[in-house]
């Protein structure tokens, strides 16, 4: 067992910790972790557990912190699976035929912002400096969903995207879904101008007072956090089946890289999932 940090749990394995949610923790045919900055071998601005390629850390040092993460975390290094995002809202389903996508193979597709799956040992592994990651677990029909929603993505209500996606795909019931909404900026650091906050008071329909809240001088903050959770709600996931993991990453840049906090120059989060399988 590991501490308490917010609403989540910060577990250490040698050297290399990470953050669960005790919600998913419970069920034990999936295995989920989202990434800190500890226990890697990157230097510098990506130290030390940078799992961002293409950044400037050499793809050597980035593969060695996946296999080190997956080794504490107790994932299969040969069955992550990334995704490969640019701020939509396509949501792709993924099998055993998409082993190493994104990591020890070239990506296949581009535009994927979320995944999805019910096959058992297929790790989804998707990737953050302050964007949200939605962790989804309908433990019913054994499927999961992971979804990189930026703000843009949230916007666009990608959540709601990937919850329909795994209606389509494997008849979830949205009644039965968790949901994790895991670190990000937090609605005490992420300011925006106008024309950001303009694009959230369009969703009328979420109440915007409860997320949009007005500075003065044209600048505003976006509560994210509550945002995907009304989304998560309005696509039919119960209020008590959400948790706000409530972990800022530009708070806590001592633990999690934050692009708002170091910039350009810094490394990569990634979360991480799986089915068990208990054969």
């Amino acid at each position: 067992m590991g501490k308490k940090i917010k609403n989540m749990e910060i577990s250490k394995n040698g050297e290399v910790a990470f953050l669960t949610f005790p919600s998913f923790s419970a069920y034990p045919f999936v295995r989920h972790a989202f990434s800190t900055r500890l226990g890697g071998v990157s230097k510098n601005e990506f130290s030390s557990m940078n799992l961002a390629f293409h950044r400037g850390d050499p793809d050597k040092n980035v593969e060695e912190n996946y296999r080190r993460f997956c080794g504490a975390a107790g994932f299969d290094y040969n069955t992550l699976v990334s995704s490969a995002q640019d701020h939509h809202t396509f949501i792709r389903r993924v099998r055993h035929e998409q082993y190493g996508t994104g990591i020890w193979k070239p990506k296949d597709m581009e535009s994927v912002d979320g995944l999805i799956t019910d096959e058992p040992n297929v790790t989804l592994v998707t990737h953050y400096a302050d964007c949200v990651p939605v962790f989804l677990l309908d433990p019913q029909k054994h499927a999961i969903g992971l979804v990189h929603s930026g703000w843009r993505g949230t916007a666009a209500k990608i959540a709601m995207e990937a919850v329909k996606a795994m209606e389509r795909e494997f008849r979830t019931c949205p009644d039965d879904l968790i949901a994790g909404i895991g670190p990000s900026i937090g609605p005490c650091c992420f300011e925006v101008d106008r024309p950001v906050r303009d694009r959230f008071a369009a969703l009328t329909e979420l109440h915007t007072e409860n997320f949009i809240h007005e500075d003065g001088g044209g600048k505003y903050h976006i509560d994210l956090w509550e945002t995907n959770r009304r989304i998560l709600m309005e696509a039919g996931v119960p209020e008590k089946s959400i948790t706000i993991g409530g972990i800022c990453t530009k708070c806590h840049s001592d633990l999690l890289f934050s692009q708002r906090a170091m910039g350009n120059r810094r490394g990569g989060l990634s979360a991480f999932m799986e089915l068990v399988d208990a054969g």
